[in-house]
């Protein structure tokens, strides 16, 4: 299987996040990503399909933001990265504000979620590289890997956290769709709920979104992700959402997985999208689940038995002295 990877990824860099009430270093390090290359053996620089895919996603206010505003905020006198500290209600009436503070918190969710001025170029060859993994399946290969980093799935059209900037799952299930495949599944098999992509095709019922993750009442990002969540209007039923609880094991989750593939067949996708994280394993820093290095090539075999083309992308998974071995066992699974 190709993996696809850019080195500038690597230049997303934020100092510091804020997490449980403290700063702390920022979790989601380059070191990640140069840990799965070195476990499997590097990957093959994507080629640059432009931001026509990324726009058909995110909206341009929000991509003019990710570009400026690491500039606004030098601007203003602040030292270090974007960090939000405001937010507005749920429900309050919408205004155009110019102040970087204000923007900030209208495109974003957390403040564990920092903007550098690498974190653009970074996150365009993030989509990059997912995208260079569907242009693989599309001509032809059975699934090929996008080492997407910085992550995507807590991004929504308008808005980051979670680490994520642009959510590259989505950017590929909608060029995916524009390339041909009338019928698009996501399946997130990441420990935090991809709350930007349920978002993102609520509404849509040409694309199946599946997640297994923690349950929201325990667990980040709370306000998505709940079983009873199935979408709206023309998407209602085309999300399935199976929240699991903290601690949860291989064989609980293998049969999660087995019911959210049983769904997809329902669907019946002309293409699959694994959103894969690997902060399921059992010594993960921010994560409760206990998911064995060797669980991974089995949940890989059942989704690969499928059949389906695959696009498989990188979310989290941030005990990095594992990371490879993880990623590397998940990978293995679908020879």
């Amino acid at each position: 299987m190709r993996t696809f990877f850019d080195p500038r990824q690597l230049a997303h860099a934020p100092a510091q996040e804020l997490h449980n009430g403290g700063f702390t270093a920022y979790a989601e390090a380059p070191r990640r990503a140069e840990a799965i290359l070195t476990a499997i053996g590097g990957g093959a620089a994507p080629a640059d399909f432009g931001l026509a895919p990324i726009a058909a996603v995110h909206t341009p206010d929000y991509l003019d933001f990710l570009r400026t505003a690491p500039t606004l905020w030098a601007e203003a006198g602040r030292p270090g990265d974007v960090i939000g500290y405001v937010w507005p209600v749920v429900g309050r009436r919408p205004l155009t504000l110019s102040r970087i503070d204000a923007l900030v918190g209208r495109y974003s969710f957390d403040a564990s979620t920092p903007l550098a001025r690498e974190t653009w170029e970074a996150a365009y060859w993030s989509c990059q590289s997912a995208l260079a993994a569907l242009h693989a399946v599309l001509g032809g290969e059975r699934a090929a890997f996008g080492l997407c980093r910085p992550p995507g799935h807590h991004a929504g059209a308008d808005y980051l956290g979670g680490y994520s900037y642009l959510n590259a799952a989505a950017v590929v299930a909608e060029a995916a769709r524009a390339g041909g495949k009338a019928r698009v599944a996501v399946l997130d098999i990441d420990y935090h709920h991809g709350n930007g992509t349920q978002d993102i095709f609520w509404t849509r019922g040409d694309v199946f979104y599946a997640s297994l993750h923690a349950d929201p009442a325990t667990d980040y990002p709370f306000y998505w992700g709940h079983a009873d969540e199935r979408g709206a209007g023309e998407g209602e039923g085309a999300t399935l959402n199976l929240p699991l609880p903290q601690g949860t094991r291989l064989d609980a989750f293998r049969r999660a997985q087995a019911r959210a593939l049983e769904a997809i067949a329902r669907f019946g996708p002309d293409l699959l999208v694994v959103s894969f994280g690997a902060d399921t394993w059992e010594g993960d820093p921010i994560s409760h689940f206990k998911l064995t290095t060797g669980d991974y090539a089995i949940l890989a075999r059942d989704i690969a038995a499928a059949g389906w083309p695959s696009v498989l992308l990188m979310e989290g998974g941030y005990a990095i002295e594992a990371l490879g071995a993880n990623v590397a066992r998940f990978l293995e699974g679908w020879r």
